[in-house]
């Protein structure tokens, strides 16, 4: 029995791809069409990113607004693959003091005092990690995301 690095030739994959016949899963159109589905979805409306969580990129937002001041965070009303922890409730001053930092006081971070707006943690439902929180008025904060071109 030969073994495949003892026999005369070895026959890689590529001479035994037929290139004449069109692929049968290729569309030549496809970022056409999601280009159009993209412009449908959002109504006009422009985005600063497509959001994507930072450990199994999975999209959670497809039109946000980036933050003034901190760059590397967004806002966003409309999102997808996103669930709330709405039995755990976060200061707002916390979050915005600690954004990007890793904190080992969960404790801290679940104190809440009347003066501060509280907010809840958002998680990606694919893969449960925490990418922001979302206020009392329903909008989204992403704070460990992955931005991409609109």
């Amino acid at each position: 029995m030969d073994s495949p690095t003892s026999s005369l030739k070895t026959v890689s994959d590529d001479e035994e791809i037929d290139y004449s016949i069109k692929p049968e899963f290729y569309d030549s159109d496809l970022d056409d069409k999601d280009e159009m589905w993209m412009v449908k979805k959002r109504d006009g409306r422009t985005s600063d990113a497509v959001l994507s969580c930072p450990a199994c990129f999975t999209t959670v937002c497809l039109e946000c607004q980036r933050h003034e001041q901190y760059v590397t965070q967004y806002r966003a009303v409309f999102v997808v693959n996103c669930k709330v922890d709405k039995d755990r409730v976060v200061q707002q001053n916390a979050i915005s003091s600690n954004v990007g930092k890793r904190r080992r006081d969960s404790e801290k971070r679940e104190t809440v005092s009347a003066d501060d707006e509280t907010v809840n943690p958002v998680f990606c439902s694919t893969c449960s990690t925490e990418i922001g929180v979302v206020d009392g008025e329903e909008i989204y904060h992403f704070s460990n995301v992955i931005p991409s071109e609109p």
